[in-house]
């Protein structure tokens, strides 16, 4: 199965099916994370979705935190890297850093794979109060939301 994707252009190269999509940053640990889960729970049985980061990091309590405050358990959830990946048969790859964007236009050489470079913040270097950090993953989890919904034509990380 697949869905149709808007452009991720702003409309000039038209729609085109998805039916696999690699999420890519860093650590694996929050916003690919969080697509890939993101997407998992928005279209079961419709897009195959994984994530990976450019080295594997720790799961990340924050992350898991404001993942659970919309409804989604990423409590199972282990960073890889891509390495560790499964298939290397994806119609998009999108990446939320300049690092994991270089590593998946290396991949996809050889491979006919889109590669989109979507930039979100990185938190790995937040300091601050708990709630302080808590909102800026919001803010991190929101952003990840609206480029999805824009992308997959559908609002995302509403259980069906």
């Amino acid at each position: 199965m697949s869905i149709q994707t808007s452009a991720a252009d702003g409309g000039r190269s038209g729609k085109k099916n998805v039916g696999a999509i690699l999420f890519a940053c860093n650590i694996n640990a929050v916003r690919s994370a969080m697509a890939e889960a993101m997407v998992k729970v928005t279209f079961p049985k419709e897009i195959f979705v994984d994530s990976c980061g450019v080295a594997p990091g720790n799961p990340d309590g924050f992350a898991i935190a404001v993942m659970a405050e919309i409804g989604i358990d990423m409590g199972a959830h282990q960073p890889k890297s891509f390495d560790d990946l499964d298939s290397e048969f994806y119609d998009v790859i999108i990446s939320f850093s300049p690092e994991a964007h270089a590593a998946a236009v290396e991949l996809t050489q050889s491979m006919d794979c889109e590669t989109l470079y979507w930039p979100v913040d990185n938190l790995a270097e937040l300091t601050g109060s708990r709630e302080e950090r808590l909102r800026a993953y919001r803010h991190v989890r929101d952003d990840i939301q609206s480029k999805l919904e824009n992308y997959l034509n559908k609002p995302v990380a509403v259980k069906t």
